[in-house]
């Protein structure tokens, strides 16, 4: 869920739908851009310096979760944002995008750097001058949030929401990395106070994040300076990845990743439009199953989403 950054053209150089309204609209998804399948690609690489001994991550739904105040899993999304402040729900069984509106937050000039969105089907949206908003993923409405930028030298991160322990209850979880000197590593957001808390610094670089209704966090991630790819499983207790999977997907200019169905939805721009790839951890296998003609930087999905 973000660019690659020249950071702060603004100021320095410059992760269900919901319970009500929020979530769904009438009408059908129509794909607006023709979805080409690529080969399955499983023999996933691995370059040097990569942590061999971690185990894969296991994305098979954990037993005991509570989702009786969730909606019907098959009206949820996996909701969208490009650079050119476009709002979109992605369908994944359909593959196809639909066009929720023109976003129009009091940022100025920025531009949406990331997103995630919550289990009430609420977006929060960071743009790149650090300032965080508040979006309907129903109308794309926006306002302020209290989040003062640059907490603890928290800058851009990426962000997703996990549930603490497979029920209602949920958490903001940040990403971090180094570049600009900002802090690099694991934070959580509060969303009613907006204070922003340290938990872990050994995380890894240019990471975005995305939680499950059973309470997980996962994060999509580069290694030796972008030259190969990752999605691993985040220890929420110090920002460490527990297990990890080696991806052939290349990030891009943009991304962003969301959890759906049991299998991770990657969305990332090889130029200034992007692509959707479907990663699937029980077989390793990576296809592509959309397009879209803008840069898609932020991706949220609720933890009221399906978990298989």
């Amino acid at each position: 869920m973000r660019a690659r950054r020249s950071l702060f053209l603004v100021l320095l150089l410059a992760a269900c739908g919901s319970r009500t309204g929020l979530l769904t609209e009438e009408g059908t998804f129509t794909p607006l851009l023709d979805a080409s399948t690529l080969d399955v690609r499983t023999d996933a690489r691995r370059d040097s310096g990569t942590d061999a001994d971690l185990p894969p991550i296991d994305a098979r739904p954990r037993e005991d979760v509570d989702q009786s105040d969730c909606p019907d899993a098959s009206t949820t999304f996996i909701y969208t944002v490009t650079t050119q402040n476009e709002l979109l729900a992605f369908n994944p069984p359909a593959g196809s995008f639909k066009s929720i509106g023109t976003l129009v937050c009091p940022a100025g000039g920025a531009t949406p750097f990331s997103m995630a969105v919550d289990r009430r089907g609420v977006a929060y949206v960071l743009y790149n001058d650090g300032n965080l908003f508040k979006v309907s993923t129903l109308t794309g409405a926006c306002i302020p949030t209290g989040f003062r930028p640059f907490q603890q030298n928290y800058q851009l991160f990426g962000m997703g929401f996990a549930s603490n322990s497979g029920g209602a209850a949920e958490t903001l979880f940040v990403m971090g990395d180094e570049q600009g000197g900002a802090r690099r590593g694991l934070a959580r957001i509060d969303t009613s106070s907006f204070l922003l808390t340290h938990i872990g610094d050994n995380t890894p670089e240019r990471a975005e994040l995305t939680g499950t209704g059973d309470g997980r966090l996962f994060a999509f991630y580069s290694k030796n300076n972008g030259n190969s790819t990752w999605i691993g499983e985040v220890n929420k207790t110090n920002g460490s990845i527990a297990a990890e999977n080696p991806l052939t997907t290349d990030q891009g200019s943009g991304w962003a990743f969301g959890f759906w169905g049991g299998d991770f939805y990657l969305f990332t721009g090889p130029g200034g439009s992007s692509v959707v790839t479907r990663y699937r951890p029980s077989d390793g296998s990576e296809v592509q199953v959309a397009t879209y003609p803008s840069l898609i930087v932020g991706a949220g999905v609720s933890t009221c989403a399906p978990s298989e």
